[in-house]
């Protein structure tokens, strides 16, 4: 199969990459570096250096058959975009290609404005562009669960069948996200439907929660071919925050009073509900939403798991809860489902399955690397 993997630098679109390419698929990455260029506006920068994409390629490539090619190139150069969906005809694109930081996106103006100009106006190029040159390619996007915040009914996969006055229908379900990076993803899904319903396009929408690992079976090859670990407050998951937090004996920094819970997966199952998008693909004019993570953790669940795994390793480390920056709801009401995956064939990896440990030890081996001030939250919701 052609698969056109767009952001195929980034945390998730590297190992995708590889992922596929190890299949036997013929892999083509999209990527503009635009999450560096910020990382060196913010002097922020992942655990331990990444090799260049363009090195990895060529490490990767020695010993696959299917070799990965890539383009440096913008979703927001539609020109670029047309001529590399029409000379690579794909039959799948992943889209990872976005500004991924809430934080980021809350900073002020001009990071809320690129992050949805970037996000929403790149999104539509594709769109057009999958119009224009493959219309029967499946489209695979990389939402987020983020999009729902925390309703107090249970989320539905996407969609929502109700009643009102005698009369019944299926819309999308109601989207209440927190963030001006999550709300672009709104404007994403209503993009995408839109165009499913009038021109026949075909996607799944991953609705995903909270990635936490690093470590792959194809990343395993080659210390080379790694992929990032942010621990920062701008791209830094708190999984990998409390990680570092705990191998520098600072107290792990909960935000609020920790009862925020969301959904989280181990990247080696965001490979795994990739792939099965992949080989069972939408309809012609179906938007299909997956809810993909396999696990619900409040952030104190997060922060004990974390004290637990450290003190097996010999660390003792202890949570303190810190004024909360952002604006969210601390005490709610959160029951999302995740049928489809798992009726389709997902094998949960669940946090306690032996995955903070190595990746504890990982921070141990870095530990000299990790940049103390950038850690604390410095954006704030309100001003």
């Amino acid at each position: 199969m052609k698969i056109l993997i767009l952001g195929g630098d980034g945390y998730l679109g590297w190992p995708t990459a590889m992922f596929f390419s190890k299949l036997g698929h013929d892999v083509k990455i999209i990527d503009n570096f635009i999450k560096k260029k910020i990382e060196n506006e913010e002097g922020i920068k992942p655990l331990f250096s990444q090799v260049p994409l363009m090195e990895r390629v060529k490490l990767w490539n020695k010993n696959i058959n299917k070799p990965i090619s890539f383009v440096v190139g913008d979703l927001l150069n539609h020109r670029l975009l047309y001529d590399v969906l029409d000379e690579f005809k794909p039959e799948t694109i992943i889209h990872y290609a976005e500004q991924p930081s809430a934080p980021y996106s809350m900073k002020g103006r001009d990071a809320c404005f690129f992050t949805q100009h970037n996000n929403v106006l790149g999104t539509i190029n594709l769109l057009f562009g999958i119009k224009k040159h493959c219309p029967d390619v499946h489209l695979i996007k990389l939402g987020t669960m983020g999009e729902y915040g925390t309703p107090n009914i249970d989320i539905e996969e996407g969609w929502l069948e109700i009643n009102h006055k005698g009369r019944s229908d299926r819309v999308l379900y109601p989207k209440k996200p927190g963030s001006f990076y999550h709300l672009s993803k709104v404007h994403d899904t209503n993009n995408i439907e839109f165009a499913c319903r009038i021109w026949g396009t075909r996607c799944t929408d991953l609705n995903q929660g909270c990635v936490y690992g690093l470590e792959t079976m194809e990343s395993k090859m080659d210390p080379g071919l790694s992929t990032s670990f942010h621990y920062d407050h701008v791209f830094g998951t708190v999984i990998n925050r409390f990680i570092c937090q705990s191998v520098i004996g600072q107290d792990l920094t909960v935000y609020g009073n920790g009862t925020q819970t969301r959904g989280y997966l181990n990247i080696i199952d965001t490979l795994n509900c990739v792939n099965i998008a992949t080989n069972n693909p939408a309809k012609v004019g179906e938007f299909r939403v997956f809810n993909q993570y396999t696990e619900t953790l409040s952030i104190n669940d997060i922060a004990n798991n974390i004290i637990y795994a450290a003190n097996e390793l010999g660390i003792k480390t202890k949570s303190k809860n810190l004024e909360n920056p952002r604006v969210e709801q601390e005490n709610h009401y959160y029951k999302p489902k995740n049928e489809n995956l798992l009726n389709l064939g997902l094998k949960p990896t669940l946090i306690n399955d032996n995955v903070l440990p190595d990746m504890i030890k990982i921070a141990i081996n870095n530990k000299e690397k990790i940049l103390k001030d950038s850690i604390l939250p410095t954006i704030k919701w309100k001003i």
